[in-house]
């Protein structure tokens, strides 16, 4: 029995190798396994040269360009080609990673009608992390091989003389009248405002007919291009229409204008809907809110780990280098390199140019920029920390708070007591909700620490996913007593708390534990030697004192 994800894909890719330059491509969602292979084995049915491309392709390599160095050297000008030039089908691996410049310039590609298809390879753990909406919009199918098991990914493709007899005979192929009303209509009631999904949907239809040697699509074609095209654009699940209500003699104008308005929902068969509706993932309103918080991740000039650039940031001395249509080249300091060797260069080319430029005289700029900083505020709100240091805690987290605001660092919150752990805040500037979760931290119960290190750890792994760089403030007593499981015991707890601060260690975040204790000693030590982290003790200081020192061992 073949999957039906997989069959989707087969029939995905068939239909693209069909209209390749009218389907524009396909985005496999899948890390790399057995199945994704096989899929990508089979693209050798596509009538285009595959050309496997990288997320930091650079303008050059896409579009060609002046190449510079060479020019420079032959004295004339040399444009290199570039993958535009000729149709192909791309195909991107790592496409969540694809950076915003790049996603514009295949999304401009696409729309230039060049004959060129796209293979987006999606890799993505995380709902947010996902190949660029830009790309996905324009591309026909979507398909997802994360659940196809290996021994059900079998090539059942047509046999390559039935595709391109396909590709001959869709020329001919005519939709039926009503057909792109139709396929507008439901697109309006799955939410789609894009006017290319109705259109993406229009040449599956007749791509699907020419594989049956059809010359008109039927509604069979229209329903299983929508199942193919909808539901990875879906924005809604539709509702159940209203029973119809006994229509009272109105006046003409009235009856054009509720006739008008059912159109919308009366013209796409109910059974149309319920297919495509039964293909929407079950928690599609919660990825889409996950997508739309990651597009708005900050991405750069904080206060965390040092990146170096070209675009922007402090500026740093030029170095030699090669243009390839993202660096920029440093004038001052190219003529200031060249300047010494013009006498001798002239000496050997005396019909040259006044200023000869070799290509090893380029400098091109460079900035150093710094990623956004996020602040994990770890705390234990057990019963003991509670009966201990809890309310001076609190305020040297608020302290805390207030300087990553000043310095536009980004928090979080995660609290450990009772048998788990729980993210109050996800990562924010927002100085008052962080406060106003703070004032609310509930305390009792036990300890379980290692559920909070692990919770720190998910997150530190989120953060880094989305350019961030992490620190973590661990404020506990460090006595453990509930194990990971939610078990009490001490000796397993322990244990369980020492593994999981030896995996935080082992990222090399800075970090710091501060001792909540009423009196301080060889618990929180040995936890701080188990994460690599400074040691604060809280009693010692007040909270003034120990914001202080937490942010000094933060910033390292």
């Amino acid at each position: 029995m073949t999957s039906p994800d997989w069959f989707r894909a087969l029939t995905a890719l068939t239909l693209l190798a069909i209209d390749p330059a009218g389907l524009k491509g396909l985005t496999i969602r899948a890390r790399p396994g057995p199945a994704r292979q096989t899929l990508e084995d089979e693209l050798k049915i596509l009538p285009l040269p595959l050309r496997r491309i990288h997320p930091g392709l650079s303008d050059t390599q896409l579009f060609g360009g002046l190449n510079v160095a060479a020019s420079l050297a032959e004295g004339r000008m040399i444009r290199d080609a570039g993958l535009a030039d000729t149709p192909s089908a791309l195909v991107l691996p790592m496409a969540e990673r694809t950076p915003p410049g790049l996603a514009a310039r295949l999304a401009q590609l696409l729309d230039a009608q060049t004959g060129h298809a796209l293979l987006l390879l999606d890799e993505g753990a995380e709902p947010e992390e996902a190949a660029p909406a830009c790309l996905t919009e324009r591309l026909a199918f979507h398909v997802d091989l994360s659940q196809v098991p290996h021994a059900e990914a079998r090539p059942l493709l047509p046999a390559p003389a039935d595709i391109d007899a396909a590709r001959a005979r869709l020329p001919n192929v005519t939709l039926r009248p009503d057909d792109a009303e139709t396929l507008v209509a439901l697109a309006a009631r799955f939410g789609i405002a894009s006017l290319r999904a109705p259109l993406l949907a229009q040449r599956a239809a007749l791509a699907l007919a020419a594989l049956d040697a059809r010359a008109e699509t039927t509604d069979d074609d229209l329903r299983h291009a929508a199942e193919l095209v909808y539901p990875a654009r879906a924005t809604m699940i539709p509702e159940q229409p209203d029973a119809p209500e006994p229509q009272p003699d109105e006046t003409p104008d009235t009856q054009t204008d509720s006739h008008t308005t059912s159109d919308l929902t009366d013209i796409p068969d109910d059974l149309i809907v319920e297919a495509i509706a039964a293909l929407l993932p079950p928690d599609l309103l919660t990825q889409l809110e996950k997508r739309a918080r990651a597009s708005r991740a900050a991405q750069g000039s904080g206060a965390g780990t040092k990146r170096t650039g070209n675009r922007r940031g402090r500026p740093l001395p030029s170095r030699p280098g090669r243009p390839d249509g993202r660096a920029r080249i440093d004038i001052i300091a190219t003529l200031r390199a060249a300047a010494p060797w013009q006498p001798l260069r002239r000496e050997a080319r005396p019909d040259g140019p006044r200023l000869i430029i070799h290509p090893a005289d380029i400098r091109l700029r460079r900035y150093e920029d710094r990623s956004d900083r996020l602040v994990i505020f770890t705390v234990d709100a057990s019963g003991s920390a509670a009966m201990a240091r809890m309310a001076e805690a609190k305020g040297a987290i608020e302290l805390m708070l207030a300087q990553a605001y000043a310095k536009r660092d980004q928090v979080a919150l995660i609290a450990f007591r009772g048998e788990g752990a729980e993210i109050l805040l996800s990562p924010t500037r927002s100085l008052v909700q962080a406060k106003r979760q703070l004032a609310g931290l509930p305390g009792g119960g036990g300890t379980p620490l290692a559920s909070g290190l692990r919770a720190a750890l998910d997150l530190t792994d989120l953060a880094r996913t989305r350019g961030l760089s992490p620190a973590l403030a661990l404020l506990t007593d460090g006595r453990a007593n509930i194990a990971l499981d939610g078990t009490p015991g001490r000796a397993t707890a322990a244990s369980d708390a020492e593994a999981m601060a030896r995996r935080l260690s082992h990222l090399g975040l800075s970090s710091v534990v501060i001792d909540t204790a009423a009196r301080p000693g060889r618990d929180g030590t040995l936890l701080a030697g188990w994460l690599n982290a400074q040691y604060l003790a809280l009693p010692r200081a007040d909270a003034r004192h120990l914001a202080a020192a937490t942010d000094a061992a933060l910033t390292g």
